[in-house]
């Protein structure tokens, strides 16, 4: 199956297993509470989905790789205890409590969450004196005497023989105490990711083009090639990081990332091009509104890697301009809770210095950030958005001169509040226009072409473009839905009837 069926699955099993009755007892009992082993092909997403499980389920997580331990660090250091025994005192060698188990009880302190998953990767990849803890594990939930806390769903992960030589099979006896999917990658999963998570265009834009480099393993003479999901999405990263920089990422480079030299020579020549694309066609200046008159005619005659070269160019454009806007007004909106808060607290302490009751504020809610952060409670774009808010605050907090009256200190913030709210309405009207603009181009260039379909589609389906657009009305982008929902419900019917037709051919009547 594929990885997002995979999580479903997962997620669905650690509901029912932490689900317990009116007593408090688990509807699932303990003993039965199979441990999931998650078998896949490296870098396929198996660390990510942990993630996104816990963190939509509201638990915790504790991950670790079992390659990374030794026997003593998994299951703990032996001591000598006496011990009574039929009326004789003997010697018994106990242990200390596992790394991993203590990491356990440590995260539970952490966040306050007493469930969550414990995700111990590449488990069939250990040393020969790790093996038989690893099994004790699956088969009993125990690390040496110590037992994995209740509330504590495990799931195990691991890559199959053809991956991997010094994997280790599981005997019958673990395998029939364990819930084993198998997922294997799967491009159109990873794209929807992908999206969501903001990578890079030309990657995307590249592996809509190449399918067939997505994901590859040989072996020949050289040793392994390869090239994996995780393997494109850290390249996104650095690219990314390239582009903000001014660095550059030659194939070299992307063959530290893309282990495949065929993949890693035909993207960098895309990669290539991509640049020179942006540069050639003058992706910005279409944005802002300039004439484009001098590009039209190349991207009408262009080749069709070309025209979605620049369409994924173009809402590059366009996505950085939204998230933008949403960044300055998730900051908003944030700060505008803290302007109430202000006036009220001016209002409860009329006597106390508004700059220290400012000062307080801050405080309070840098301590509240640095709690959250801590128990893992926010997202990146939460996290973001607070920290920008209480930089904000701090510069605010700078302006209130001791001594000032309650109205002088709010109208001060206050002031400082509306250039806030002055940039968030530039944003909006910034991304709104590049919007108008981009469809300017692409009703010039591809009216009614597979193009259109791909950039509409895109603007409705982007982390960034559906919740502005959501936001602010923008006339083609509803036409040009509304055009292609008719034409895709058409092709619907159409099939259908063909459906209807074929089923006719073969009826027998009575």
């Amino acid at each position: 199956m594929d990885i997002q069926r995979a999580k479903e699955e997962i997620k669905t099993a650690v509901r029912a297993y932490l689900a317990c009755d009116d007593t408090g007892a688990p509807l699932i009992p303990a003993i039965r509470q199979r441990p999931i082993l998650l078998m896949g092909p490296p870098g396929v997403g198996k660390t990510q989905i942990m993630e996104q499980i816990a963190r939509e389920c509201d638990i915790a997580l504790v991950a670790y790789t079992i390659t990374h331990h030794t026997r003593q660090s998994a299951v703990g250091l032996p001591f000598i205890r006496e011990r009574s025994f039929g009326g004789r005192t003997r010697s018994v060698t106990e242990y200390t409590m596992s790394e991993i188990i203590a990491s356990v009880y440590a995260a539970m302190e952490r966040t306050g969450k007493r469930s969550g998953i414990l995700f111990i990767d590449e488990i069939n990849c250990v040393s020969e004196t790790l093996a038989p803890t690893m099994l004790q594990f699956l088969q009993c939930k125990t690390f040496g005497n110590q037992a994995v806390p209740a509330g504590w769903v495990i799931v195990a992960a691991g890559n199959p023989p053809e991956y991997n030589r010094s994997v280790r099979e599981f005997d019958v006896v673990t395998l029939d105490r364990v819930r084993r999917i198998d997922v294997e990658p799967k491009l159109s999963v990873w794209q929807t990711y992908a999206r969501a998570h903001r990578l890079h265009p030309a990657v995307t834009a590249y592996l809509e083009l190449r399918p067939q480099h997505f994901y590859k393993l040989e072996n020949d003479v050289d040793g392994m090639q390869f090239v994996t999901a995780r393997g494109w999405e850290d390249l996104s990263a650095f690219l990314q990081a390239a582009d903000t920089l001014g660095l550059d990422a030659d194939e070299g480079v992307i063959a530290q990332y893309l282990r495949h030299p065929e993949v890693a020579r035909d993207f960098a020549a895309y990669w290539a091009l991509y640049r020179k694309y942006k540069k050639d066609y003058g992706v910005a200046d279409i944005l802002a509104g300039k004439p484009f008159d001098a590009v039209l005619q190349r991207a009408l005659s262009a080749a069709f890697d070309e025209r979605i070269s620049l369409i994924s160019l173009l809402l590059a454009g366009l996505n950085t301009r939204f998230a933008d806007a949403q960044k300055l007004d998730a900051v908003t909106d944030a700060c505008y809770q803290q302007l109430r808060s202000f006036k009220r607290t001016l209002s409860q302490k009329p006597d106390t210095d508004p700059a220290a009751l400012f000062a307080d504020q801050t405080e309070s809610y840098r301590a509240r950030l640095e709690l959250a952060k801590d128990a893992d409670e926010l997202t990146a774009a939460e996290q973001a958005a607070r920290t920008r808010t209480l930089q904000l605050m701090q510069q605010w907090g700078k302006l209130l001169q001791p001594g000032m009256i309650g109205e002088d200190a709010f109208d001060t913030v206050r002031g400082q509040f509306n250039a806030q709210v002055r940039r968030r309405e530039d944003a909006v009207a910034d991304a709104g226009n590049a919007l108008e603009f981009a469809f300017d181009f692409m009703e010039r260039a591809f009216p009614d072409g597979q193009e259109m379909v791909v950039f509409v589609n895109e603007l409705a389906l982007g982390p960034d473009s559906a919740p502005f657009l959501a936001e602010n009305e923008c006339e083609r982008f509803e036409q040009y839905s509304r055009k292609l929902l008719l034409q895709n419900d058409d092709e619907l019917l159409a099939e259908l009837q063909r459906d209807d037709l074929r089923a006719g051919e073969h009826s027998t009547e009575f």
